[in-house]
């Protein structure tokens, strides 16, 4: 009895993955619907992170009774790093959440889903300079927007460090929303593993 129902639970396992590969086969791949999602999740996380580091930063400033313009202008170096940390944490954290949404809606293939999510920042923000290069200054959003974590560096004064900040915010980013992708398909494999193991 108990080899019949090894040989049953095999039988469906093996059903299980067939049905697997022809799902993936027909709805794998890179879907930027999903990922469009996952960077309006990403831009919201952003929002939100950088106002809640915002209000600590003050509300810490105001117990010790402390003035932000006096400790920067005394150890500006440690301001800087200490800001540079919290901005990639910030995008890290951001775009990891904005990968696992697209990772849960697309189901199949998280990593790219999460490159996916990363293409799409990457689209808006050269859109956004384009449009700012032609209709002028005041229309470039992000430029104007204060709600954003700012890179310290001018726009179009790009010098060695500041590519070198750019270029690390971008492996930053892109690592956040793959591992998130990754997250998020993840999921749906222990669904699939459960309703294995639980189907009579």
């Amino acid at each position: 009895m108990s080899s019949n129902y090894e040989e049953t639970g095999e039988v469906r396992e093996n059903r299980r993955d067939t049905v697997l590969a022809e799902e993936k086969r027909q709805f794998g791949g890179m879907k930027f619907g999903s990922a469009f999602f996952g960077w309006i999740t990403a831009t919201g996380m952003i929002v939100l992170l950088t106002a809640a580091s915002t209000a600590l930063g003050a509300g810490i400033s105001a117990a010790n009774n402390t003035d932000p313009g006096q400790v920067a202008a005394q150890d500006l170096q440690t301001v800087t790093i200490i800001g540079g940390i919290i901005l990639a944490v910030i995008l890290f954290v951001a775009y990891y959440c904005g990968g696992y949404v697209a990772g849960r809606m697309a189901r199949f293939n998280g990593a790219r889903q999460g490159l996916a999510v990363w293409l799409w920042a990457v689209l808006v923000a050269v859109v956004v300079a384009f449009a700012g290069a032609v209709a002028g200054s005041r229309f470039n959003i992000l430029a104007n927007l204060n709600s954003f974590p700012r890179i310290p560096l001018n726009e179009g004064e790009l010098s060695t460090g500041g590519l070198l900040v750019l270029v690390v915010a971008a492996i930053i980013t892109l690592g956040g929303a793959v591992l998130g992708g990754l997250a998020g398909m993840r999921f749906h494999r222990r669904v699939d593993e459960a309703d294995l193991g639980g189907s009579a």
